[in-house]
């Protein structure tokens, strides 16, 4: 594949959306250090390092996989921080940053692998 993943939008995005998640769970309390700002950070950088993994690869099928693991992880991600508003411990303008962003790269992972599948069947 020509590309080099720091190429790709969606990427970059992934790479801004852990970046908002790193920034909001900083005000998360302390208690939840190991157990829900771990596991929303995990999975946020779980997005940009499966698309970056995926597009390493040889085959098309095989980064259209690894973008499906991303979208899991995009899944995976909304609901912690669902999780975390219902608690009170997400709110404000990067709440809303990050919900928009995950919106976003969802949306764009989804026509990424539709376009592979139309490739991959070709």
């Amino acid at each position: 594949m020509a590309q080099d993943f720091q190429d790709l939008v969606v990427w970059q995005k992934a790479i801004e959306l852990t970046t908002c998640i790193y920034k909001l769970t900083r005000a998360f309390p302390q208690d939840e250090l190991y157990g829900l700002v771990a596991q929303m950070r995990r999975a946020s950088v779980s997005v940009a390092s499966n698309i970056a993994e995926g597009r390493g690869r040889l085959h098309p099928a095989e980064f259209r996989q690894f973008l499906g693991i991303s979208q899991g992880s995009i899944f995976e991600l909304k609901t912690q921080l669902l999780v975390a508003r219902n608690l009170g411990f997400a709110k404000g303008s990067t709440f809303e940053e990050a919900e928009c962003l995950m919106n976003e790269v969802s949306k764009m992972l989804r026509a990424f692998i539709s376009t592979l599948e139309r490739k991959t069947k070709s």
